[in-house]
């Protein structure tokens, strides 16, 4: 039997990258060039020639900005989904100001146009973390019923629940916890849900990864940014390690990322989870 993985886009622009946070502050935004539609557009194009639907989540900042970029991922199949307004970390924020982030997201998404119920959460950097398990309520209590943000690793300076289940699960009553991919290989966890680990690891590497979990009867959550299909974005100058992480192999992604379209099926996270 074929397993249906999912397939997640994270929608924002270059600049609003937390390992660019240093250099171009939040305040700058709006000075910077805006290259999102593009790329984006570059993503639908492509899963659209291998009809393939994803979900999108979606910045409040760049719905604000594109309404019409929004609107056209849901005119051609896409979920719709939330990645917060400000990409703020949930670490940085009162439960408060999480509250209010997530509130105008959803408000801006839908004044863009959205028709779908919104019902689909990612942190920013995967920050639902032990000490942000508080958000999960305000979650709820705004209709979001699944969340795709616990990575399931220990290594991470910024991110992770090592102990945290592999498998989608109940993360409180009532919502459904879709964990960043890992296979686990000889006792250890590895990570093989996209992002920058997509553009430093061999794609043979990927394909194991999806097979393996596949065969052990879960689905894959895969992820991408608009951004990493851009190879002609601008380059800000950062330390090395966050240089790295951000430029490294963009003139790959996309070629890598049709590949793997072709050999996996996808799909929303709404329809692997069936809600």
């Amino acid at each position: 039997m074929t397993v249906r993985n999912a397939m997640s886009v994270d929608v924002e622009d270059w600049f609003c990258v937390y390992v660019l946070s240093e250099a171009i502050k939040r305040e700058d935004w709006d000075r910077c060039e805006l290259r999102i539609q593009e790329s984006t557009r570059r993503m639908l194009d492509l899963l659209g020639k291998r009809n393939t639907r994803a979900t999108f989540f979606v910045l409040g900042y760049v719905a604000e900005r594109l309404p019409e970029l929004v609107r056209d991922i849901e005119a051609r199949g896409h979920e719709i989904a939330t990645h917060g307004y400000g990409h703020r970390l949930l670490t940085k924020m009162t439960p408060e100001e999480f509250e209010g982030d997530l509130a105008k997201s959803l408000e801006v998404l839908r004044s863009a146009g959205v028709k779908q119920q919104i019902i689909g959460y990612r942190a920013p950097s995967f920050t639902i973390v032990k000490q942000t398990t508080w958000a999960l309520d305000i979650l709820r209590r705004h209709g979001i019923r699944y969340d795709s943000s616990v990575f399931p690793i220990g290594f991470h300076p910024d991110y992770g629940m090592p102990a945290a289940p592999l498998a989608p699960y109940e993360i409180a009553e009532g919502l459904r916890e879709f964990p960043m991919s890992v296979a686990e290989v000889f006792g250890r966890r590895l990570p093989c849900s996209g992002g920058a680990y997509f553009r430093v690891f061999p794609l043979a590497y990927f394909r194991y990864c999806i097979r393996k979990i596949n065969r052990d009867g879960r689905p894959v959550v895969f992820y991408l940014h608009p951004w990493e299909v851009d190879p002609g974005q601008p380059r800000v100058k950062v330390p090395l390690s966050r240089r790295f992480r951000q430029y490294h192999n963009l003139h790959k992604t996309q070629k890598r990322l049709d590949s793997l379209l072709g050999t996996f099926q996808f799909t929303t996270i709404r329809e692997v989870l069936g809600l």
